[in-house]
């Protein structure tokens, strides 16, 4: 879905974070001052925050880097540039990633894009919602195609290693990586990935990677998140960087990852997963359906399964199941 014309160029006008007079933004938009007032009060509704100063006029709360395609494919590699073969941005999608899968039975190539500014029911693991305000976040997915179903093995946690590195390459330290596929900084969530793969003939399948990054949250939407969260404006302590060009790094680490699992597989990149994985040796408690085990995390195996010691019962090893700390566990910084 897009925004108005008028709509998404008052967003652009307001972006810089300055005030802006109503008659004067009436005047560039060819609208009345009600009309303004009006998109004003819509963009409120979808999580954005404005001050209203009479004789100064309109700003936003904070400045809002919009998305821009162009700005992201300039920014990336030849190489990258060449294995994207679609791009798509939206100002509010329900979910990227249920965009892309529909637009995967439809026959699109791998390396196709989708970014969206909002999501109205973005989805995380275990059919959690995932909070995506405007401008707040960066909301990706990303389609590939492999030949054969068994060449995902171990993908999400690959996928990890490969956020991370983009994080380091904007200069964002301290994160650390969750079996199967959060990130974290300090216990609270930054982000995290959904894998989905729908099987094809011949065993062939089609994959779409979604990421969620917190970014910049308004404090009206974040209320709504029921776990302990975080976000990279908070984790730097001022400005955020910029979500194009995170974007643009994303994409370039994704795009090398996806093109050479096929030959490279998990064990390319369990070291790295295991250098920033941030709950080994903690005690935690495994949720598997209605079943919860108690132990403490021994790692992940070379499957990428998540290996739990259950004291008297030995060491276990888990295929899927979400992992929390037990309540006594204190808190200690990612790698």
């Amino acid at each position: 879905m897009q925004f108005p014309i008028h709509c998404k160029t008052l967003l652009s006008l307001l972006a810089d974070g300055h005030f802006h007079s109503g008659t004067g933004l009436a005047r560039s938009l060819g609208l009345s001052r009600s009309a303004v007032w009006g998109m004003i009060h819509d963009l409120q509704a979808r999580g954005l925050a404005f001050s209203a100063v009479p004789g100064k006029g309109y700003r936003l709360a904070k400045p809002l880097e919009l998305l821009d395609g162009d700005t992201i494919l300039a920014s990336l590699s030849e190489t990258a540039r060449q294995r994207i073969l679609g791009l798509e941005i939206h100002d509010e999608l329900d979910s990227t990633n249920t965009f892309l899968m529909s637009q995967a039975a439809s026959g699109r190539p791998s390396g196709t894009v989708c970014l969206a500014e909002s999501q109205t029911a973005g989805r995380g693991r275990i059919g959690r919602a995932w909070q995506s305000p405007y401008g707040g976040a960066i909301c990706l997915s990303l389609l590939w195609r492999f030949e054969e179903h068994g060449s995902v093995a171990g993908l999400s946690l690959a996928v990890g290693v490969a956020i991370h590195r983009a994080l380091r390459r904007a200069g964002i330290k301290g994160i650390g990586l969750k079996w199967p596929n959060d990130l974290l900084c300090e216990d609270r969530k930054l982000g995290g990935i959904l894998l989905e793969v729908v099987g094809e003939a011949h065993g062939r399948c089609a994959v779409v990677v979604g990421i969620g990054l917190n970014v910049q949250l308004p404090s009206g939407p974040a209320k709504a998140i029921d776990q302990a969260w975080t976000d990279l404006s908070q984790i730097i302590g001022g400005k955020p960087p910029s979500r194009n060009q995170l974007i643009a790094y994303l994409l370039e680490e994704l795009l090398d990852l996806l093109a050479h699992y096929p030959t490279r597989g998990l064990s390319a990149y369990l070291d790295e997963w295991r250098q920033w994985h941030c709950m080994g040796g903690r005690k935690a408690v495994l949720h598997v359906g209605d079943k919860t085990i108690e132990g403490v995390v021994a790692g992940v195996s070379e499957a990428g399964l998540l290996l739990l010691d259950c004291g008297e019962a030995g060491l276990k090893e888990f295929a899927s199941g979400d992992v929390r700390l037990r309540a006594d566990q204190g808190k200690r910084s990612a790698q």
